[in-house]
């Protein structure tokens, strides 16, 4: 029995406890007896209060870990190997709350955009650090108490993913709508100076926070360069409950913007070896230039935050062109390999680029492809990407046109854990609205596994289901 010196057992209903969800099999904990449904309360005597506690807690050769089951505490001693993951697996990432609420009120935001009766978790707005560190979210720094800065210096917590939007102090706190968020420059300068590195945004407004105080804040997060791996320019994004005074960026600015921050680059790159500022794929878009090659990112670990990700895809079909004409030449009496029309919907933004790459398979497969660009009724023809849409206004759109032998929507649109779109509708209420099979894709190659029938995401309607897997 591990003896814990530091915990207050007297104290236990005040203890935070993470539930354990799933215990992989032949692991530590495994092989220690945990189950599933126990609660994790503290590691090495000390309290957890989320999965970073832990991860810090239980790095030793000696691990003593508290349990309670029920009504009953038990506690199991483990010894490890270096780098010898426990196998726990939690309900959520912290055990204290389930997020970290935001206490700015920033006119762009897209929670204090929504519309009425969505599903309520869109409503949350989370600016959590731990969040930040564990998965790459963009916090402000506006709400961390001594507590939580004492986490990020002791236990090292890098790199974090920082929403500066403006350096000035007045000017951000204006844009934040927060008069008491502290000066963030003096906290990138602490972070720095405990070796924290940090990747920052900046979503520009236009009229706001462009021009002369763009410059500055690039100008000073590169003063701080290593600590500030990164700055990501963001064009804003506003849905059509939007009640401020701010306006998306025309394409005329896009293309303006694109040129300063890529001018900046080569400067950059001449002085830190690589290009610092990185204008997100919508400028792109936008403005209708061409992507950069994914080597103009410097693998950065920014693609969640909109950079690289329509190179990806294009660089991704350039690699199934080369599979489909493996599989002409292997397979010469199933060609053409599908007489079947497909109908793809997709965002605004994105349909420009879909369509060449349906032109170009089209040509390399004698495939008939339908593209129909799908418009963002419920928050606003302004919000154009595909991951935006609703499901809703997607049936409602395709349920008024002849449809291919299969629609295929952007897997995107359902990334949820449940696998639901943001007006809580699944691909099966989609196939079975539509009356025709529905399948989620992200790249090409998912295009491709639909016509080849490897496709894992493709739903029935289930009237018509039998049979199918």
């Amino acid at each position: 029995m591990a003896i814990f010196e530091e915990f207050d057992i007297e104290k236990l209903d005040t203890v935070t406890a993470g539930e354990i969800t799933s215990v992989e099999p032949g692991s530590l904990a495994a092989e220690a007896g945990i189950l599933p449904g126990d609660r994790l309360l503290a590691v090495n005597d000390h309290p957890v209060e989320d999965i970073i506690d832990v991860q810090f807690y239980s790095a030793e050769e000696d691990v003593d870990l508290l349990i309670r089951r029920g009504d009953e505490l038990i506690t199991f001693e483990l010894g490890r190997d270096y780098g010898e993951e426990l196998g726990l697996h939690f309900s959520h990432p912290t055990f204290d709350t389930d997020i970290r609420r935001c206490n700015n009120l920033c006119e762009f935001c897209f929670v204090l955009q929504m519309g009425p009766k969505f599903r309520r978790t869109l409503y949350i707005k989370d600016d959590d650090y731990r969040y930040s560190f564990l998965f790459g979210h963009f916090v402000t720094l506006t709400n961390l108490s001594d507590h939580d800065w004492w986490r990020v210096e002791n236990m090292g917590l890098s790199p974090l993913y920082v929403s500066v939007h403006v350096t000035d102090w007045e000017k951000r706190k204006a844009f934040l709508r927060n008069d008491s968020a502290p000066d963030i420059l003096p906290q990138l300068k602490k972070l720095a100076g405990w070796g924290v590195q940090i990747h920052t945004q900046l979503v520009i407004v236009p009229e706001f926070n462009d021009g002369e105080l763009l410059e500055r804040s690039i100008r000073e997060l590169a003063d701080m360069w290593p600590a500030v791996q990164s700055v990501s320019v963001v064009p804003v994004g506003l849905t059509g409950h939007h009640k401020y005074n701010m306006r998306v960026h025309t394409s005329q600015e896009a293309g303006d913007t694109l040129d300063y921050v890529q001018n900046l680059q080569s400067i950059y790159m001449e002085k830190f070896g690589v290009r610092f500022v990185y204008p997100t794929d919508e400028w792109f878009l936008v403005s209708d230039r061409e992507v950069p090659p994914i080597e103009e990112y410097d693998d950065q670990a920014l693609h969640e935050n909109g950079l690289g990700m329509v190179r990806g895809f294009l660089d991704e079909w350039t690699g199934v062109k080369a599979e489909i004409g493996e599989w002409k030449s292997a397979h010469p009496e199933k060609w053409p390999c599908d007489d079947r029309t497909l109908t793809l919907a997709t965002g605004a933004l994105f349909a420009n680029t879909l369509a060449k790459t349906l032109d170009d398979f089209h040509v390399l497969t004698g495939i008939q492809t339908d593209l129909k660009v799908m418009k963002n009724i419920r928050l606003g023809e302004g919000i154009s990407a595909a991951g935006l849409l609703m499901g809703e206004d997607v049936l409602i759109q395709l349920g008024s046109v002849e449809l291919g032998d299969v629609v295929i929507l952007p897997r995107i649109m359902f990334d949820h854990p449940d696998t639901v779109s943001l007006d809580d509708l699944s691909p099966q209420d989609c196939a079975n609205r539509l009356r025709k099979p529905v399948a989620l894709v992200d790249t090409m190659g998912d295009v491709w596994d639909v016509v080849t029938g490897q496709s894992a995401t493709i739903r029935f309607p289930e009237s018509s289901s039998k049979g199918h897997k």
